[in-house]
């Protein structure tokens, strides 16, 4: 008699890489940019408060950082132009600007729509150019939401926002995967970052939303950022133009 062990291995590496986070100074940036780091990549951290991107560099010397406000097209544009050849993008930042659907105001629809979805695919636009011409493919993951896929109470302009990142992902998969450039998206429930720790600690808030996930608790950000990297990964080679949920089943009700 003989027995056989399989092992599988998952092991991800972004030896030789150079990656580039936006919304890096905190939460699921911030774990990002050290995740990739810890997998060998070559990181440039985007953020537009100073503070937050020199915290981060303590925590990883080896560390680029941008400083700038995505919000801005033109110096946004011209930053990442200067930070050389990309591989793997991970567009990140993001703002939730709430207010019922009677109170909505048009600063905080531009805002919001800047922020979520133009900067999207400006940053996006620079760095598929650079991964064109370089003629080696590349991968890109937006961080969008379940809000994407699922109304929310005085959620109406976020939703809206995180539903055209979805779709705008899916047209960058379709019109970029010719030049081998894969475009996915990650969509998260409630994520228990510093700042999802302060907002859904309440009970009566957190309670009817726990409610409608099956596994019954919110996401850790390393769950998050566990997902995308393996999207960026060579693992997820054949994943393309995909929103992946990781909500615990909310969006499965």
């Amino acid at each position: 008699m003989f027995s056989t062990t399989v092992t599988f291995e998952m092991e991800i590496s972004f030896e030789g890489k150079r990656a580039l986070v936006t919304g890096a100074g905190q939460g699921i940036g911030r774990e990002t940019v050290k995740k990739l780091a810890s997998c060998g990549a070559k990181v440039v951290a985007l953020s537009r408060t100073p503070e937050h991107l020199q915290s981060l560099t303590v925590e990883v010397p080896s560390l680029e950082t941008i400083c700038v406000d995505l919000a801005d097209w033109d110096a946004t544009r011209k930053a990442i132009q200067c930070v050389g050849p990309i591989d793997c993008l991970v567009n990140n930042a993001a703002v939730a600007l709430l207010e019922s659907f009677m109170e909505i105001t048009p600063a905080n629809i531009d805002r919001s729509f800047n922020v979520n979805v133009k900067s999207v695919i400006n940053v996006s636009q620079v760095v598929a150019k650079s991964m064109i011409d370089r003629k080696l493919g590349g991968a890109i993951v937006n961080v969008s939401s379940q809000a994407s896929q699922a109304a929310l109470a005085d959620h109406t302009v976020y939703c809206g926002t995180k539903g055209a990142l979805d779709m705008v992902s899916k047209v960058m998969a379709l019109e970029l995967g010719p030049y081998q450039i894969r475009v996915n998206c990650v969509n998260p429930t409630v994520v228990m970052t510093a700042m999802g720790k302060i907002g859904w600690s309440k009970p009566g808030k957190a309670e009817p939303m726990l409610k409608k996930i099956p596994l019954g608790r919110f996401a850790e950000v390393h769950e998050v950022v566990d997902a995308i990297l393996f999207l960026l990964s060579d693992k997820a080679a054949m994943i393309n133009g995909a929103t992946l949920p990781i909500d615990g089943g909310f969006l499965a009700c």
